[in-house]
């Protein structure tokens, strides 16, 4: 059996896959118990009854595979497809003989039934989450991806390109220094983006972007970077979706510069706390300025693709405060080789 058809573990310790192995264990309970339920009445008793006895094992078992998921990625596939089921069976049996010993008959059930059981629930849903995420994932994935590249305003790319040949005579060292930015930001967006970004490489894009965007702009754009709540410093190592912060400061610019001949200020703001990253960027609301579409769009899109990646731990919000237009984003707080580096790189606000 090779790699690719092997079964791979999900992420234990994602509250989405949490919430969805318990959905499914109680779905199949749920199941078991109209096969075995005489009448309607009798059904749901049944799945009460079956659900009582089945939260004590699953959530001894999704403690464990909390705790031990570091290792169980690190193991073959087959050994820990085999170790999680083998965790459930454990945790099934250690219930059922207490249960039966102490507290309630437990239905009667023998211990080999129970084992059969959990091992047979435990297996089914890993290839239920792993079929989710080789089926579903990807190809969302894609789409998502392939919409955020061509979302890209087609000209931005024209713009860009006049700005410089208007500084070729008069500045020609910051027309090259544009041209890199511009072939360097549409060089990732290019690429093949489904993996996780260190911050430091997406703020440098960011400020790339924001760099061509002050050529035909002038001082009408003004950017105020406060990068870990006035610390000055944020880890360049942690991880976020690839090109999530452009599309965020193209909005701002776009909504909140460009309608209004005075220009804006753009708040960039950047932090960690209780192990997540925060990420807020504000632009100025103008009731005077025509209503441009493309915002509902890039949000809905980032935010799918939050999901991708970080199921139901991620969350992004844009909502209007006053006369400002706010993008929050949070996501785990997670760092290259999974763990947080004691010493490292950081990023710095300007």
């Amino acid at each position: 059996m090779t790699k690719e058809t092997q079964i791979a573990l999900p992420d234990f310790r994602n509250l989405g896959i949490l919430l969805r192995a318990a959905l499914a264990l109680q779905v199949l309970g749920g199941l078991a118990a109209v096969a075995h339920g005489a009448d309607l009445a009798g059904a749901l008793a049944l799945f009460f009854q079956y659900a009582a006895y089945l939260e004590p094992p699953l959530l001894s078992a999704m403690l464990i595979l909390f705790l031990a998921a570091p290792r169980l990625a690190a193991l073959p596939r087959h050994l820990a497809f085999s170790a999680c089921v083998a965790i459930a069976m454990a945790g099934a049996a250690f219930w059922h003989v207490l249960l039966q010993a102490g507290f309630t008959d437990a239905g009667g059930s023998g211990l080999w039934r129970t084992l059969l059981l959990a091992g047979s629930a435990a297996g089914l849903i890993l290839v239920l989450l792993d079929w989710r995420a080789r089926r579903l994932s990807p190809a969302l994935a894609e789409a998502r991806l392939q919409a955020l590249q061509a979302r890209i305003r087609p000209h931005f790319l024209f713009n860009s390109i006049n700005s410089v040949l208007s500084l070729m005579r008069s500045n020609p060292a910051r027309a090259e220094t544009a041209l890199e930015n511009l072939a360097e930001l549409y060089r990732v967006l290019m690429a093949d983006n489904r993996q996780l970004s260190p911050l430091g490489r997406e703020m440098e894009l960011a400020r790339a972007y924001l760099d061509l965007e002050a050529l035909r702009l002038g001082e009408r754009l003004q950017v105020d970077w406060r990068v870990d709540g006035g610390v000055d410093l944020a880890p360049a190592q942690a991880l976020l979706p690839a090109l999530v912060l452009q599309p965020l400061l193209e909005n701002a610019v776009c909504h909140g510069i460009e309608p209004h001949p005075e220009g804006g200020r753009i708040g960039v703001d950047i932090f960690t706390r209780d192990g997540q990253l925060t990420v807020v960027v504000r632009n100025p609301v103008h009731a005077d300025a025509p209503a441009r579409p493309g915002n509902r769009m890039a949000i809905s899109n980032i935010r799918e693709r939050l999901a991708l990646h970080f199921d139901a731990e991620a969350r992004l919000s844009a909502r209007r405060v006053g006369d400002e237009f706010v993008v929050q984003m949070v996501i785990p707080l997670r760092y290259s080789g999974t763990l947080p580096l004691k010493e490292g790189p950081r990023v710095r606000a300007e």
